[in-house]
């Protein structure tokens, strides 16, 4: 891959991740302001608490909105994230104190009465964003005090608001809002109401400099208790990997050392018995797999997203993902993908090529659509749900059009450049032995020897690795848990590639030394097993530890997740055959193979 060294796609990388990581905190130095200065706050979104895929537009209830709504113009990732922000109508000028300032008087029709009933019952919170820093509530309240029944609840719902603000000298340091629990409008009976919403605004100065106004955000994370719980995780993974590898290597090096040892001999007493074993199939184990088009484009986009993966935790190592930087992830992830589409195209073609593949124009358009279209796929439909419940995770179709864009003039040109240098390259395959001309027969195996059970047991090992941290990861992605030591997690993916590749590499010696030289596919499907996993573990997830409900939730929760579940896949697949390739490699170099 020494092609793409200098090549424009990773010169425009390396200047994105620059710029990425130039701009955290950047903003530092535009916020100040003097006293009565307007200070921006914009009204983000409502939605069901247990429920954070549905979102909806701050003004889709009906609250008070200003005369004029000023939408905020937002980025890429921002609108991938279901942010819209639009100017709320509350004032809050720099060091200017309210007390009890009315908003807006309204009378709430009966309509307007149940809405406002129903969002209460679901727990609709609402979010906004002051001077960038955000700001949460709920927007009413269930009395179920006392009461057994449902259908004698209470319902009612918040009136005024209170703004605690802190400042440093000219800067907004820390933003709260409580309500009131006294003033409240009672949405318990279906007819008209009178409804006066205030809000309170207090200023207390702090000495807290600007630069770390955003780690009261990540401190949650970082809290004694939590900290040693993922501790304990990386102690229990770490034992798991060192007993895994120990056991392992002190097993295949005893073995593989009797078997050197006894395929060394002398060549007359070889002669007079019959082979048996791993070298007994070495005229068979380099013959080339079954569906080598589709093979060599499940590596090739496995490799790009190992490369993705690396770049995102480079970026967010250094800081570029702190908590509330709106949407950076999900543009990172964008542009990344697109700009690491030529390594995909270029392994995935020069392995093809390697494999005596002919069609490699075929090959480089099945790469191109093997992540990409099950991906899109999923979009198209979970799209047009959020488009049917008028959700803001319905993307515009301008949105749309800048990400069709992004594939047609960036991703595709440079899959196709890879395509063409990994075709140019013209490496050879290394194998040690000569592939005879017609197959042996693969001996009949005992059924635990089959693809599914090895997969069964290849994937649960990684998983049993990863299992504690991915609750926090799903928590965070799939809840209001903010999660932000990246440098544990990156450590538990360190944990999982190596266990990947080691339980890959024991499993192929023991299918090759059952004398079934058919490991390609089986060390591809046992690396990416793992994936199964995860997807098994989003079931229980869902349904044990989360209050998801209602279709459009469970469908962008099942929806995305097998997409990132069938990224691992092609991903932990790609290390657990280039683990056993280098294995299989190595143990044929070691002997005489004729």
């Amino acid at each position: 891959m020494r092609n793409f060294g200098n090549s424009p796609a990773f010169v425009i990388l390396g200047v994105f991740i620059l710029s990425c990581v130039s701009h955290v905190r950047s903003d530092a130095s535009d916020h100040r302001y003097k006293e009565g200065d307007p200070v921006p706050l914009y009204a983000n979104k409502v939605g069901p608490f247990h429920n954070p895929s549905e979102t909806y537009r701050y003004f889709d209830l009906p609250f008070c909105s200003p005369d004029h709504v000023k939408e905020k113009k937002e980025a890429l990732g921002e609108v991938l994230n279901g942010d819209r922000l639009v100017s709320a109508p509350y004032k809050l000028n720099f060091r200017e104190e309210k007390d009890s300032s009315v908003v807006c008087k309204k009378k709430l029709s009966k309509d307007e009465v149940v809405f406002f009933r129903k969002a209460v019952e679901k727990d609709y919170y609402f979010q906004m964003y002051y001077d960038d820093l955000p700001i949460w509530g709920f927007i009413g309240k269930v009395d179920k005090e006392g009461k057994a029944d449902p259908s004698e609840y209470k319902y009612y719902l918040y009136k005024h608001i209170q703004f605690d603000v802190l400042y440093n000298k000219d800067r907004v340091i820390e933003i709260s809002a409580r309500m009131d629990p006294h003033l409240l409008v009672d949405l318990t009976e279906d007819k008209e109401v009178d409804a006066e919403f205030m809000y309170t605004v207090k200023w207390k100065e702090t000495g807290t400099p600007f630069e770390k106004r955003m780690e009261r955000y990540s401190m949650s994370s970082s809290l004694p208790h939590h900290l040693e719980i993922h501790w304990f995780s990386i102690i229990n993974s770490c034992v798991t990997v060192l007993l895994l590898t120990g056991f392992l290597a002190t097993i295949l090096m005893r073995v593989l050392k009797n078997d050197f040892i006894k395929y060394g001999q002398d060549e007359e007493a070889a002669d007079d018995q019959e082979e048996t074993g791993w070298k007994y199939i070495h005229g068979d184990v380099f013959r080339f797999p079954k569906y080598k088009s589709l093979f060599a484009a499940a590596l090739g986009s496995g490799t790009q997203l190992f490369t993705l993966t690396v770049f995102i935790f480079m970026l967010a190592l250094v800081g570029v993902f702190y908590p509330y930087n709106r949407g950076a992830l999900f543009t990172a992830l964008v542009v990344i993908y697109a700009l690491t589409s030529g390594i995909a195209g270029y392994v995935a073609t020069s392995f093809y090529c390697q494999l005596e593949g002919t069609n490699w124009v075929r090959n480089l358009l099945l790469t191109g659509c093997l992540f990409c279209g099950p991906l899109f796929l999923t979009f198209c439909f979970l799209n047009t749900v959020a488009i049917a419940y008028s959700a803001t995770a319905a993307l515009p179709f301008g949105t749309i059009v800048v990400i069709v864009l992004i594939w047609t003039l960036v991703t595709s040109p440079l899959l196709v450049l890879g395509g063409i240098a990994g075709k140019n390259s013209r490496a050879e395959f290394q194998a040690p032995c000569r592939t005879t001309k017609y197959p042996r027969e693969i001996p009949p195996l005992p059924w635990y020897r089959s693809a599914i059970p090895q997969m069964a047991m290849a994937g649960f090992l990684p998983f049993s690795a990863i299992y504690i941290e991915l609750y926090y990861i799903f928590a965070s992605v799939w809840g209001h848990r903010i999660y932000t030591i990246y440098s544990i997690l990156f450590i538990v993916f360190i944990i999982l590639l190596i266990v990947t590749a080691f339980i890959t590499v024991a499993l192929t010696y023991f299918q090759l030394a059952a004398e079934d030289h058919e490991w390609w596919w089986r060390s591809f499907l046992c690396g990416g097993s793992t994936g199964l996993f995860i997807y098994a573990y989003c079931l229980y997830y869902y349904y044990a530890r989360s209050d998801m409900s209602g279709f459009m939730q469970t469908s962008f929760f099942f929806g995305y997740m097998a997409c990132i579940c069938y990224g691992f896949f092609l991903l932990l697949g790609t290390v657990g055959f280039r683990a056993s390739l280098f294995f299989v490699r190595h143990i044929y170099r070691s002997i005489k193979c004729e």
